[in-house]
């Protein structure tokens, strides 16, 4: 039992795929979708839309990953200069944390603050990629 569960952690391990560009494609495409089905949710009052939204949000957020030439980089200036590794961690984190309260917002029947969560995740979502993705 303790060698098969060796073999398949090992297994898993070694045929793991760095994070690659098509991979966050994927997940902005999951995101974009998610979005628009927690403002779908907002428009038609739908607590499931907008909570199998946030969800699906959450989901794809926790995936996103620094570009993996800067994760990569050898030399510490560079890494200092550049600094998106820690952009993207933070903007992971507040947008998880976002979507958390657009839920709880949704759910008290404060669609106020649900919005306004709302708005702060695009907010947050533009800053992303205006600084690391270069628009």
């Amino acid at each position: 039992m303790k060698r098969t569960l060796l073999f398949l952690l090992l297994s898993t391990a070694l045929f793991a795929q760095a994070y690659t560009k098509k991979h966050r494609v994927e997940d902005m495409q999951i995101m974009a979708k998610a979005m628009s089905q927690i403002e779908t949710g907002f428009f038609y009052n739908n607590k499931d839309l907008v909570e199998m939204g946030v969800i699906s949000l959450s989901d794809a957020i926790r995936r996103i990953e620094p570009p993996l030439e800067e994760k990569e980089e050898k030399d510490p200036m560079t890494r200092y200069m550049n600094e998106k590794v820690k952009f993207t961690n933070k903007i992971v984190k507040k947008i998880d944390q976002k979507a958390r309260t657009i839920l709880e917002r949704f759910s008290d029947g404060d669609m106020a603050q649900a919005v306004q969560a709302y708005t702060k995740i695009m907010k947050s979502c533009m800053e992303c990629h205006t600084q690391v993705r270069h628009w």
